[in-house]
């Protein structure tokens, strides 16, 4: 008798402390504490690298892979905050409104897809006139708008990225704001703006090929260049004619050898000065031809000029110089 109830005292305490635990897991349930499932603690975490919500008592993972409503970059202090924030899409320069701005669609249907009513055709024609009126407020922006419209017709056709676009509509607008359209026309100054742009991107299209989409002639744009780069203080590299010999080379369609050794001839050559006062594009040709004899792969001279847009006779004389010049002579 004496050993039962030493028993039923030392168990006692174990079994108060199991209600005790019992019921205080019961208020938080109440109060509507989340408990782990398992250990029915309330150590449940949040890890943010793994992205999941664990219990720090067992360790049972309940819940990984939740959606990141967040943006997609990361700020480190409150300037990157302010500079990265952003809703829709990113800003532009290739616009005049930097794409801050709304657009009504001509289809007079509303989001469904269904046609509206005669009234409601009204109301939106008016709106798409106050639309366009407020888009461009004064002749600034107007001119602005128009030019941005050419630079995105030109890239289009000379098929060069939009990094190009983008520093293009840059300088077109330092000029714009320095004054400098006044006087000349706004297609001069946007195709100067762009052949800028390619050169100062390393894009290689020569003033022949911007002056083919241009709408005004080859004096005027050499011209407006000049003028636009020495007012903005853009000081470029002299164009290497390397930088063209690629593209001729896949238009032509010759052997990867011809390529590997044109670049050869222009880089002996250029080191010697031969380059200099000579127009890129018809040096590049000269080089493609050159290369073609030393590697037994016949190439027109017709098709290279014209691959180059330049002349037969450019060509003729180019090649001669550079085959003299690097001491190496055709096999015949």
């Amino acid at each position: 008798m004496a050993a039962g109830l030493s028993s039923l005292r030392m168990t006692q305490p174990i079994i108060d402390h199991a209600r005790s635990e019992t019921s205080e897991r019961e208020q938080k349930r109440e109060r509507g504490t989340e408990l782990c499932p398992d250990c029915e603690t309330d150590t449940i975490v949040h890890d943010p690298d793994r992205g999941e919500r664990v219990c720090d008592e067992c360790g049972l993972v309940l819940t990984e892979d939740p959606i990141d409503y967040g943006p997609e970059w990361r700020a480190f202090n409150a300037q990157e905050h302010d500079e990265l924030s952003r809703v829709g899409a990113p800003l532009t320069q290739s616009m005049h409104d930097r794409g801050l701005t709304t657009t009504i669609d001509w289809r007079n249907k509303d989001a469904n897809g269904r046609s509206m009513s005669a009234e409601k055709h009204g109301q939106i024609h008016r709106l798409r006139v106050w639309q366009e009126r407020i888009r461009t407020k004064n002749a600034g922006e107007r001119n602005l708008k128009y030019a941005l419209s050419e630079i995105d017709r030109m890239v289009s056709a000379l098929g060069v990225p939009n990094p190009v676009k983008e520093t293009a509509s840059v300088i077109y607008r330092r000029a714009l704001q320095q004054d400098l359209i006044r006087g000349r026309s706004i297609e001069g100054v946007a195709t100067s703006a762009l052949y800028t742009a390619c050169r100062k991107e390393d894009i290689p299209r020569s003033l022949e090929e911007v002056t083919a989409v241009s709408r005004v002639d080859q004096r005027e744009i050499g011209r407006t260049y000049r003028y636009i780069a020495d007012e903005l203080g853009i000081n470029l590299e002299p164009t290497n004619p390397r930088q063209f010999v690629p593209r001729f080379c896949s238009e032509l369609d010759v052997d990867k050898d011809v390529e590997t050794k044109a670049i050869d001839i222009i880089d002996e050559t250029t080191e010697k000065g031969l380059h200099s006062g000579k127009s890129p594009t018809g040096f590049a040709a000269a080089a493609i031809y050159a290369a073609g004899l030393l590697c037994d792969e016949t190439i027109p001279q017709r098709a290279v000029a014209e691959t180059a847009q330049t002349t037969v006779v450019t060509v003729r004389n180019r090649y001669r110089e550079q085959l003299d010049a690097i001491d190496q002579t055709p096999a015949t």
